[in-house]
């Protein structure tokens, strides 16, 4: 399984960014993706995950300004992130928990997210 994720940036306060994350390797049916992010210095946290069927969950940090979707067909899944603060800055990660894994077994390479202030 390969996740590649893509789309960060550098983003003024109040911007707006989408981020992708193809998944290949496999099929990816009844698969949970999400969304991590790292900022420096802290650890890695969630943001945000849908799952196969289109239920999504997420951060308290991030409800009502960012949404996860997915391209079933293209396994594809994006996370469209408005009103960016300074604190959003971070490496984000996309991420893939199969049926069965007690956890996200795979990860894609981060893309950096950068808000200025």
């Amino acid at each position: 399984v390969q996740l590649q994720a893509s789309g960060g940036g550098l983003v003024q306060t109040g911007g707006s960014l989408r981020l992708s994350c193809a998944a290949s390797g496999r099929a990816f049916s009844n698969y949970v993706m999400g969304w991590f992010r790292q900022a420096p210095g802290k650890q890695r946290e969630f943001v945000a995950a849908i799952t196969w069927s289109g239920n999504t969950v997420y951060a308290d940090s991030v409800k009502g300004r960012f949404a996860i979707s997915s391209d079933n067909t293209k396994n594809m899944v994006y996370l469209h992130m408005n009103s960016l603060k300074p604190e959003d800055t971070a490496v984000y990660f996309c991420a893939a928990a199969g049926p069965g894994d007690n956890e996200y077994a795979y990860w894609g390479q981060g893309t950096q997210v950068t808000v200025s202030s």
